[in-house]
């Protein structure tokens, strides 16, 4: 891992940051530096250009702060397309998650475009799914996700677009399909909060892993951390409602 590094930038945090998002950010840097891997973090923030990044992370926020995100990031959205197509890696959680597809059309409002990263649309729904959530994936050991999920959004995907993880507790997308998340290429969207990556460290290495391919052009395999703590805490959600 010696001399690697990789750049990470959290797109609007002043207004997505609910439920603790900003300890993904937290995670995927001590884990790099962990790793023996430099970090170039930067925080974008309505107003600024968008740089070519190996990771780009965005959270959620109430509808107010989603509006404003949307009009961001429609100004920019070829350059996210771009940089999607050339293999840098998005993990959007919950509103973030949202705009990352087509749209989100809340009750009454006018429709919020999204940057569509994503096959996958979002409508309002009219029960709040709020508790704990368990999702068995196959893309990473142990396949096992946990988080909490707060929200009345109902999320479907399309085509390409897959679920990251398939519901065994809680409501994932939309409460009705098992699914929970969405992947496509190198772009990630889930309604886990609580903050999602402490509680799956499995996870954010597999995501720093594709940052690192995506940066170098090559395959890489990151070595075991001790995350006794961590998996400890994983695991004691598992199966667990609210």
């Amino acid at each position: 891992m010696k001399n690697l590094k990789i750049s990470i930038a959290h797109l609007y945090p002043k207004l997505l940051n609910l439920y603790g998002d900003i300890g993904n950010v937290i995670t995927l840097i001590k884990r790099c530096q962990w790793h023996g891997i430099e970090v170039e973090f930067s925080q974008i923030n309505v107003g600024d250009s968008i740089s070519e990044q190996d990771l780009f992370f965005i959270g959620g926020g109430q509808d107010k702060q989603q509006e404003d995100v949307s009009l961001e990031l429609l100004k920019n959205k070829e350059k996210f397309i771009l940089q999607r197509d050339k293999g840098t890696v998005f993990l959007g959680i919950c509103g973030g998650y949202q705009l990352l597809g087509h749209y989100y059309q809340p009750h009454n409002k006018d429709r919020l475009e999204g940057i569509s990263l994503l096959d996958a649309y979002t409508i309002a729904g009219n029960k709040r799914f709020i508790g704990n959530v368990t999702a068995k994936t196959d893309l990473v050991l142990p396949y096992t996700l946990v988080g909490f999920e707060n929200h009345s959004g109902l999320t479907y995907l399309q085509g390409d677009t897959k679920p990251i993880a398939m519901v065994s507790v809680g409501n994932g997308n939309n409460g009705v399909d098992k699914t929970e998340g969405a992947h496509f290429m190198n772009v990630f969207g889930t309604y886990l909060h609580g903050s999602f990556l402490p509680k799956n460290p499995h996870f954010a290495d597999y995501l720093i892993e594709l940052a690192l391919e995506k940066r170098y052009n090559d395959k890489f395999i990151l070595p075991k951390l001790d995350d006794k703590f961590e998996l400890s805490a994983h695991n004691f959600l598992v199966g667990r409602a609210y």
